[in-house]
């Protein structure tokens, strides 16, 4: 992809946006699975605005089930907040770029901080399904980085630290929330595949051994993204399924969906709290 045109869609998209909302957004959510208590509660906030990405000049479509493909300006807690209902994903067949267009778009608008949700295979033996995990670290395993191809010098560095993926603030303040709710929380590593199946036992116990706690197919290639353009992350995986070689069974789309709705409510608490208390 010409990194030229990329840069132009990006500015484009961005300007249509400025001329759609009143403030300038300083914390971003993507919803997972699951998220979509947290858009009910910006609407009821008042004077949300929804934006499908259909009328964005230059932004992708999302295809998966369950992602709406909208993006939803408004208040949460008092701070001014942007809501991507619907995210792209690798195994969609876009590219790397495509998949983090939305994350250059809230750059450019002023975002400070983006809070990623997903679902997760709990690669961990001790972890019970139904349980949020705050994301400590990642392990990108897609075999592809959104960074590839020339740099933006004026989006971030050529070549960005990530000692830090995950906000270690952001991450006790999430732990402390969690905690002050009542929701029992793990905290542990990501791993990012590409999907679209879902793992072998040996890779499965490959992962593990690799030292992820939880796998899935998204996130990582956003986060890259946001830290070049030195955005804060947090990041929540909900737990829909036991990825455990020796206790693996047959796994559905719908199933893990399922498991991600329940589970979404409990981090959308604790998303609302973070919120509160920032």
């Amino acid at each position: 992809m010409d990194i030229k045109a990329y840069k132009e869609r990006v500015e484009k998209a961005v300007e249509y946006l400025r001329g759609q909302i009143d403030e300038s957004p300083e914390i971003a959510i993507i919803l997972g699975s699951g998220l979509s208590v947290i858009a009910d509660e910006v609407e009821k906030e008042g004077t949300s605005k929804k934006i499908p990405y259909s009328e964005i000049p230059g932004f992708p479509i999302s295809t998966a089930p369950g992602h709406k493909g909208e993006l939803i300006f408004g208040k949460l807690s008092g701070k001014n907040v942007m809501l991507m209902n619907g995210r792209f994903h690798y195994y969609e067949g876009y590219s790397m770029k495509e998949v983090t267009f939305p994350i250059r778009v809230m750059q450019l608008l002023g975002v400070e901080i983006l809070i990623v949700t997903n679902a997760a295979g709990g690669l961990n033996p001790d972890f019970e399904v139904g349980r949020p995990m705050i994301i400590t670290d990642h392990i990108n395993f897609m075999g592809d980085n959104p960074l590839i191809g020339p740099n933006v010098d004026e989006w971030g560095p050529r070549f960005p630290d990530m000692s830090e993926p995950y906000n270690k603030e952001l991450i006790n303040l999430a732990y402390n929330s969690a905690k002050e709710l009542g929701i029992p929380v793990y905290q542990g590593v990501y791993v990012a595949v590409t999907g679209p199946c879902f793992e072998t036992p040996a890779e499965l116990r490959m992962l593990r051994r690799l030292g992820a706690d939880a796998v899935g197919m998204s996130t990582v290639p956003e986060v890259i993204v946001a830290r070049h353009g030195q955005i804060r992350v947090l990041g929540i995986s909900a737990i829909t399924d036991r990825a455990v070689p020796e206790d693996l069974k047959p796994l559905t789309a719908e199933e893990v969906l399922e498991v991600a709705e329940k589970t979404g409510r409990k981090i959308a608490q604790i998303i609302f709290e973070v919120v509160r208390k920032l």
